[in-house]
C-alpha cells in the first residue's frame, strides 16, 4: 500500500512540477556556467539533497554546501531543501539572499499559511502535507519528504546536467 500510494506521489510531482523543475534547472545551471556557485543547503531530513548532491555516486559537479560563511555574490545560486515551505530556518536563509539580490531555488511542500514559496525564484512543491497511509489511531503515517525530495533532486540534477553539457 505504501508503495502504491508514494509511486502516486512521485508521479504527482513529475507531472504537476515539470514546468518548475525546468525553470529550476535553468537558473542553478546559470551559477555553474557562469562566474558564479551553486549553493545547496538541505534542512533537516531534507539534508539528504545535500549530501547525494555533493558527496553522492552522481554528484552535482562544482556544487558546494552552503554555510554562515559562505561570501555570495549575484553570480552565485542556491538550492535550499526543506520539509515545509514555511520552516523558518529555510524562511531565514531565503530573506538573506533576497536581500542580497542571490537567486535560489527552493524544493519544499508547501502548506496553508505562506512561506519560501513566496520569495524563492522558482518554487518545486513536493505536495506533501500528511503521512501517506492511515493509521489504526486515525492519524497518518508514512512521511517520505527525502524519498520525494531525492527524486526532484535527481530530476533536476538531469536537467542540469543536459543544460551544462550544451555549453561545454
Amino acid at each position: 500500500m505504501f508503495t502504491t500510494q508514494l509511486s502516486g506521489l512521485l508521479k504527482r510531482i513529475s507531472e504537476k512540477e515539470e514546468f518548475a523543475i525546468e525553470d529550476a534547472g535553468r537558473l542553478l545551471s546559470q551559477g555553474l556556467l557562469g562566474e558564479g556557485t551553486l549553493y545547496m543547503k538541505g534542512f533537516g531530513e531534507m539534508a539528504a539533497l545535500e549530501a547525494e548532491a555533493i558527496h553522492g555516486a552522481e554528484p552535482i559537479a562544482g556544487v558546494q554546501n552552503w554555510t554562515k560563511d559562505a561570501l555570495l555574490t549575484e553570480a552565485d545560486r542556491v538550492l535550499i531543501a526543506t520539509r515545509f515551505s514555511d520552516d523558518p530556518e529555510a524562511f531565514k536563509l531565503a530573506d538573506e539572499l533576497l536581500s542580497n539580490h542571490i537567486p535560489f531555488a527552493a524544493i519544499a511542500s508547501k502548506r496553508e499559511a505562506a512561506g519560501i514559496e513566496e520569495s524563492a525564484d522558482v518554487f518545486i512543491d513536493l505536495h506533501l502535507t500528511k503521512g501517506l497511509l492511515p493509521d489504526e489511531e486515525g492519524g497518518r503515517t508514512g512521511f517520505p519528504s527525502p524519498i520525494a525530495g531525492l527524486y526532484v533532486y535527481y530530476l533536476l540534477k538531469m536537467t542540469i546536467d543536459e543544460m551544462t553539457a550544451e555549453y561545454e
